[in-house]
């Protein structure tokens, strides 16, 4: 999957929303996921990098400071113990990963509504990315998903 996750990360860098974008919400990736470690170690020092932590039924939002400022959370994830971010409007690009998503843009996430609570609090663009094979033409949608604005794979 390593490789599939450079393949992804590449498009998704080469995005006008990535290059002008500043301040950055990333989730930490887990084993089936694009792997974001590899924008964590490539851009810790060019752009600011937000990450969420599991907060009871919320995602709690985090400077990313260091790789030495991390823990492991909530269902193994890796979260961020740096300064904690409630100005959401700073945020000017979100990174969300998801199970599938349709090509325009509805997102399969993992069943919980985590992402769906943060994402309506989020006015900035949002890009999903996945792998090829997590495209799909349709997926189950409820009346509280919220769409990603883009989809990168």
């Amino acid at each position: 999957m390593l490789e599939q996750s450079k393949s992804t990360i590449e498009n998704l860098i080469s995005d006008e929303l990535w290059i002008n974008a500043h301040r950055v919400l990333i989730y930490s990736s887990l084993w089936d996921e694009v792997d974001t470690s590899l924008l964590l170690q490539k851009y810790i020092n060019e752009k600011s990098i937000i990450l969420p932590t599991v907060i009871g039924d919320s995602l709690e939002l985090h400077e990313y400071v260091s790789p030495n400022t991390t823990i492991i959370g909530a269902y193994g994830i890796t979260e961020s113990t740096g300064p904690i971010v409630t100005d959401y409007n700073s945020i000017e690009l979100a990174i969300i990963p998801g199970r599938a998503f349709t090509p325009d843009g509805c997102r399969l996430g993992r069943g919980k509504g985590y992402y769906d609570r943060l994402l309506s609090l989020l006015h900035c663009p949002k890009i999903g990315i996945c792998f090829p094979f997590q495209i799909l033409e349709n997926i189950p949608v409820d009346p509280h998903d919220i769409k990603v604005d883009k989809v990168i794979y």
